[in-house]
Formats: C-alpha cells, structure tokens, sequence
C-alpha cells in the first residue's frame, strides 16, 4: 500500500517527532570530502536527539579518520563503524540498522553521504511516516525532480528500473522501487526482520522496498530534489546497474512465504549487534 505526500511540510505535527530518537545512517566509501559538510547539515536539523551513524569500508581516502575526528568534536551524536574491507552497500545498511535499533531509535533514516539526498528534507520524511510505516523520498511521483545533469541513458535505466522492470517483475506499487533515501519506523524494520535481507548491492533497495509492500506496511511517497553528487565519483557504473536489474529476479522467490516477525527481544538485539560488530571497530557512543 503506497501514498503520496505534498511537497510541503506542515508544521503542526513538528513537536511529535522533533523530540524523537532519530538516527542517520550513512554508508561510506571516499566519502572524506562530503563528511564533514553532510554531518554539519545534518546536526542543523531541529531534532533534539539525532545522531549519527557513519558506516565506512576502509575508505582509501580517509574518510574513517575523518568520521573518527567528527564524532570525537560532536561527542555523543555520531558513531562510527569500521568495516574491513569494501563489504557493500546492502550489509553496510543492515549493520547500521541494527546498530541504530540497539541505541534505541524510534527512526531511522538512511541516505546517501554526498548530497544526492538533501538534509533538509528529513523533517518532510519524518512528518509523512506519522501516518505510514516507511517514508520514501520519491524520484518518480509529482513534484518529484531529477538533477539536469543526469544524462538521457542513466534517466533511462533509472525510470526503466522503476516504472518496468521491478513493478512488472515484482507486482510493486511505490515507484520510487530504487530509492535510497527513506525513513522507516523502528517496529518496521523489527517486523521486516534486518536478519533476512540477503542483498549486498544496489538491489537491496528493491528488496526492502519488496519486503516493506509484501508484509503490509504502509509506505508513503514523499517528493524530492535528486541532486547528483557534489564531490567525488559515483559508485553506480553500468556493471552495477545490470546487476541490480538481474538479481531482482531472486527476490520475489526468496521471498515467497515472507511474514512478519515478532519485535526483536533485548537478547535477540544483542546477538544480532554482536554478529554485526564482530571483526569491526567502532568509535563514538558509549
């Protein structure tokens, strides 16, 4: 079940969710130039408890040392998880999720790091899953706009992605099927259950989109400015794309008897937290 959300924000609602635990996590790879702009745009949002969660692959840039120095300035907001090795985009999401339910977010918002997705739209995100399960800032929906720059083969693959292949293949309403910019409320992610989410690379977005649609949660469609990458290099080659394309295939089959989980007990959490964190270091929360 998808919704579409105006493109304003209201602001009556404001205190219900600016008291919120809110946590935002970031994937990392040669992210060092965009970090330090990204954690400060993110820390100017009017939420009291934000904080942060920076997940980074051994990044040859430095941006694990740079997220080390952020979080050491802004004691207590952000953590840093240090994974060895480039492990991918889809685990790097599910070992942040789990870290960010075990620091006791009631949000939880993923996006990307360099400025694909603009920090100041996390207060429309917020405000639109008061009434829905999952937030999604939406390419694909009115008031929905792609950056000018994008060229007419990666618009292509980006609508053919979403408006055919997984809608066709998937049986999908949210058209943003792709999106990396999302809030989920805690109680979704627990019932989706972080556990069985199998995908390592950009089709994880699919799958969670797939999962979220297939268990009953309500997803709603929030407008937004996709801006391409301010600094560095995309990580989304053509190889990458037809991967994703591919390995949709798998998803609705290995997912075909999916159902809720129970809301995840402490020790559960902590053995999931525990698998996450192993072989890695961390910096930042207590």
């Amino acid at each position: 079940m998808t919704d579409i959300q105006p493109a304003s924000l209201p602001t009556d609602r404001g205190p219900d969710w600016a008291k919120a635990r809110v946590c935002v996590v970031l994937p990392t790879y040669n992210e060092a130039d965009n970090l330090p702009a990204m954690v400060a745009a993110l820390l100017a949002q009017p939420l009291e408890k934000l904080q942060i969660e920076v997940v980074d692959d051994e990044s040859p840039d430095g941006t694990g040392q740079v997220a080390d120095r952020l979080a050491k300035h802004h004691a207590g907001r952000i953590h840093v998880l240090h994974r060895s090795g480039k492990r991918g985009l889809g685990r790097a999401y599910v070992d942040g999720f789990t870290v960010a339910l075990a620091s006791g977010a009631d949000y939880v918002i993923q996006m990307d790091a360099d400025f694909s997705h603009d920090p100041n739209d996390i207060p429309r995100l917020l405000e639109a899953v008061q009434n829905a399960d999952v937030a999604v800032g939406s390419r694909y929906v009115p008031g929905g706009v792609l950056d000018q720059e994008w060229s007419w083969w990666r618009r292509f693959l980006s609508w053919f992605a979403n408006t055919v292949w997984t809608q066709t293949l998937l049986g999908l309403t949210v058209r943003d099927t792709t999106a990396g910019f999302k809030c989920w409320r805690r109680a979704t992610l627990e019932g989706i259950g972080l556990e069985r989410v199998q995908s390592n690379g950009y089709v994880f977005q699919v799958e969670m989109s797939y999962m979220a649609e297939r268990l009953g949660y309500k997803v709603v469609e929030v407008p937004i400015f996709f801006e391409d990458r301010r600094v560095g290099r995309s990580k989304m080659t053509n190889g990458v794309k037809f991967e994703a394309a591919w390995r949709t295939l798998e998803i609705s089959w290995r997912h075909r008897k999916l159902q809720r989980v129970s809301p995840n007990s402490p020790q559960i959490l902590a053995d999931s937290l525990a698998s996450t964190t192993a072989g890695t270091e961390t910096t930042g929360w207590s």
